[in-house]
């Protein structure tokens, strides 16, 4: 007979043999089994994990989703019964939304309490089902092995995405024979769909044929670590490529064959270049409305090519004349295998005129002002000059994380990290927390604003525990600025409630002995800018922003995405 060891117990083996390393949680009574045996597991013989204690549910949930996305491996918190498995689910929808590999174990009460309405009793498995992956209630301990490793290979395989573990607190304490159980194939699940030979050539046909093709590369390249797939076909058949916001460092920022940010504040040319092209190839992708404006008149005059390992996605929001359903690290390399070698050396030319119509009337006049206030852009480009490509970049979301996104540059894969379906404001600060461990040989660099900053301020307290290195910068314009630019367009610049009253941050960095600068002219922004990177440990920068600074080009909701306004007449 094996070994009889308690439900927790249990726990802690089966995520050892996951190879979990950090898990981010916040105790409470629902989970005090689990917490008292995590408590041999981070320290002396018996040591396997590093528990990182967060001053809030939901930003353990950003931390795995930041930690996740850095490294690819999933992401772990670990949480209470009632509002703290509560205070999960935006954090659990947002990695819904963008597909983040993570697993929340949530405490619960007993068996015998279940529907008693008992203290901290929620129904975590109904009210997390429709926005995770998959969602189950562990009520014995002998299901502890079992179910863990079914949640991590549902999290991490085919389309990644959340897990819920609701773990009753007698199976907690209940003994149980020991005994690893791993999955690895679950009948009603197919991650990986099987290849459709004949899709594939069609696919290859038309890409063959085209005269003016373009590929929209999504973070499924990322996700499938099919980097190297995704550079063997677009520079074999010569395709110039754009990045949706979350794909956007799957391709090198300076590789001649990217050209630029999809979407509402991408760049000028890819979005016209939409409008133009006669073969559409989009890599997974989902064609969000961020990136399609108004799909009445997306890319008509285009066959398009759909890429996607989840069959859901097709023909979703976009009809899709080909359809290529798999893991795009195995489709798009037998895709390339039956390409000709292509030369589309005057279509990829014609991108260079819009282009420069947006650096003259967007790009310069946003990242080398001449005078007045700091501008958002002109930060970010200098703290991308500064890292060189070689840091992580984590956004809140806002007119932050669009400044942000639009002038960072990239080198690397995983470089990333930004709320993109769910757009969460106070993701920023605990997504690069977990970036951090996620990938703690790299500089990672957070902006943020400061509507987003406060609504996770509280985890300062969880920086100044564990010292993360995070080189935060604040972009303080005193407004909550992407509502306030809508209002000023189509709400006749009736200001409503948007105007924020700012604390000392200055003062409470001081509280949690981290390093702060506050900057306000251009002359300072250099040496400011080095003294962030070059300090050991955490640092906030603050910047002072000019507080109508409007986010460019735009491409307002309904309208096509050729219908770019590169200003504004508000």
């Amino acid at each position: 007979m094996n070994e009889m060891i308690t439900g927790s117990e249990a726990l802690m083996r089966a995520l050892r043999d996951e190879g979990v390393k950090t898990i981010f949680g916040y105790p409470g009574g629902a989970i005090m089994p689990v917490y008292d045996a995590l408590y041999d597991y981070t320290r002396g013989e018996k040591k396997a994990f590093e528990h990182i204690l967060v001053r809030h549910e939901q930003s353990a949930v950003h931390a795995a989703e930041g930690f996740a996305r850095v490294n690819g491996e999933v992401g772990v918190c670990l949480v209470t019964s009632g509002p703290g498995a509560t205070n999960t689910l935006t954090g659990v929808a947002d990695a819904m939304m963008d597909s983040t590999p993570i697993v929340v174990i949530a405490g619960q009460v007993g068996v015998s309490g279940l529907g008693t309405d008992a203290f901290q009793e929620v129904d975590l498995v109904g009210v997390s089902q429709p926005i995770s992956k998959w969602s189950y209630q562990i009520r014995r301990a002998e299901d502890v092995a079992w179910a863990i490793s079914r949640a991590f290979y549902i999290a991490r395989s085919g389309r990644p995405g959340p897990v819920v573990i609701d773990f009753l607190k007698n199976a907690q304490v209940e003994k149980t024979e020991w005994k690893p159980n791993p999955v690895d194939f679950i009948r009603s699940y197919v991650p990986y769909p099987k290849i459709d030979d004949d899709c594939v050539r069609k696919a290859a046909e038309l890409i063959n044929q085209a005269k003016r093709p373009l590929a929209l590369v999504g973070q499924g390249v990322e996700l499938g670590n099919a980097h190297r797939e995704l550079l063997d076909f677009l520079e074999k058949a010569d395709i110039p490529a754009g990045r949706t916001m979350l794909g956007l460092s799957a391709l090198a920022s300076d590789h001649p064959l990217n050209v630029g940010m999809l979407g509402m504040h991408g760049n000028y040319a890819p979005n016209v270049k939409e409008q133009e092209c006669d073969v559409l190839i989009a890599i997974g992708m989902r064609f969000s409305d961020r990136v399609t404006g108004n799909t009445k008149t997306y890319a008509r005059q285009a066959k398009v090519i759909h890429l996607d390992i989840d069959k859901a996605e097709i023909d979703k929001n976009v009809k899709t004349d080909v359809a290529v359903i798999g893991d795009c690290k195995v489709t798009l390399p037998a895709i390339t295998r039956l390409l000709q070698k292509g030369d589309h050396r005057e279509w990829r030319e014609s991108f260079a005129a819009p282009a420069q119509k947006e650096w003259e009337k967007v790009v310069m006049p946003a990242i080398h002002p001449s005078e007045g206030p700091l501008l958002m852009g002109e930060v970010v480009n200098a703290v991308a000059e500064a890292t060189r490509g070689e840091a992580v970049l984590v956004t809140d979301v806002g007119q932050n994380q669009m400044f942000a996104c639009r002038y960072f540059k990239y080198k690397h894969h995983r470089s990333v990290v930004s709320s993109g379906g769910l757009g969460t404001m106070g993701f920023g600060l605990p997504a690069a927390i977990g970036a951090v461990f996620g990938a703690p040989e790299r500089t990672v660099c957070m902006f943020t604003g400061d509507g987003g900053l406060q609504m996770s301020i509280q985890e300062f307290g969880t920086i100044m525990e564990q010292q993360t290195p995070v080189k935060m910068v604040l972009l303080n314009n005193n407004y909550l600025g992407n509502v306030r630019q809508w209002q000023d367009m189509f709400f006749s610049r009736r200001k409503s409630f948007t105007r924020m009253l700012n604390p000392k941050y200055g003062t409470i960095c001081s509280a949690y002995g981290i390093s702060y600068r506050r900057v306000a002219d251009r002359e300072e922004l250099g040496e400011a800018i080095n003294e962030m990177l070059t300090t050991d440990g955490p640092f906030l920068l603050e910047c002072v922003i000019r507080e109508e600074d409007n986010v460019l080009p735009m491409t307002p909701p309904g309208m096509s995405v050729d219908e770019m306004l590169l200003d504004i007449d508000c």
